[in-house]
């Protein structure tokens, strides 16, 4: 049961990554549209009202929590997440932002080793180690991709970092739902408050970038909880590494960005890295 909850958890994890890539393609689409501060805006608010409908029937139930100062955390955390990445879209591209937020497994397994007390083994730290490798390649320091905005993009890895670790640790005892709803409502609020002073009229086709940064990164969010709650982050974190891939393709596909050789190389140290703890922490052992 154990190992099928892992398998279970790895690869909800995967499917949370792929909706956080295509909700970054239209975050990224949004960037030289609208203002940011009205893209995260409509990223939440899709959100709290998806939400707020799948769980009405059982609202007051969802809306209790023993953990309130947790889920507080967690969304601000979130939102400041969010937040560094999007304004990044504005002069970075996908996957030189998805490569820097390669460094956030790193600060999630020793995060989680130590305030969490899960296991940091030597087989996870080296594949955590070569799959940052990969990230480096891919990345290629002293290139373009260390500018101010790289910096802010450093500061979403952290403020990743301390959500996934808050999430895994409310995901011992809160429902799923409650983590969404608290998720999107805090962060709504906030913007609401926000948003009119930084509000452009929109083209009727900014409306489903719009809509899709809401519901992609709504769905994501759900099976990045989910995940959380069936296998440890220091486990599941260097799955986050795929993002890589799925950025790779959506450059191409949606903006023309033709990646060169090194990330080909260095996607394949960190496929490589992730199917081997995959395989080291799923096989069914027999004696």
């Amino acid at each position: 049961m154990a190992e099928n909850n892992v398998a279970r958890g790895i690869a909800l994890m995967i499917a949370a990554t792929l909706m956080f890539t295509l909700m970054d393609v239209c975050a990224k689409a949004l960037s030289t549209r609208v203002d940011t501060v009205q893209t995260l805006w409509a990223r939440y608010t899709v959100q709290m009202v998806v939400v707020a409908l799948i769980v009405l029937p059982r609202l007051r139930s969802v809306v209790h929590t023993q953990r309130l100062g947790l889920q507080v955390f967690r969304a601000f955390a979130l939102l400041a997440t969010t937040g560094f990445f999007f304004f990044g879209f504005k002069k970075m591209s996908l996957i030189e932002t998805t490569a820097l937020m390669q460094i956030s497994p790193i600060f999630i397994m020793v995060g989680a080793a130590v305030f969490l007390g899960e296991t940091f083994g030597f087989r996870r730290a080296a594949a955590a180690a070569v799959a940052l490798l990969g990230a480096m390649i891919v990345l290629r320091p002293g290139t373009d991709a260390f500018t101010p905005y790289a910096l802010l993009t450093l500061c979403g890895t952290i403020c990743y970092s301390s959500y996934a670790l808050a999430t895994r640790y409310a995901g011992r005892g809160e429902d799923v739902w409650t983590s969404l709803f608290y998720t999107g409502t805090v962060a709504t609020l906030v913007l609401c408050v926000m948003v009119p002073f930084f509000w452009q009229p929109l083209e009727a086709s900014d409306l489903p970038y719009m809509l899709g940064v809401g519901l992609l990164g709504t769905m994501g969010q759900l099976l990045l909880i989910s995940a959380l709650s069936m296998a440890p982050a220091s486990l599941l974190a260097p799955f986050t590494y795929v993002a890589l891939i799925f950025s790779t393709v959506w450059g191409v596909v949606f903006f023309d960005n033709y990646p060169d050789g090194p990330v080909y190389i260095g996607a394949l140290v960190i496929v490589g890295a992730g199917l081997y703890v995959w395989h080291r922490e799923t096989r069914v052992k027999t004696s």
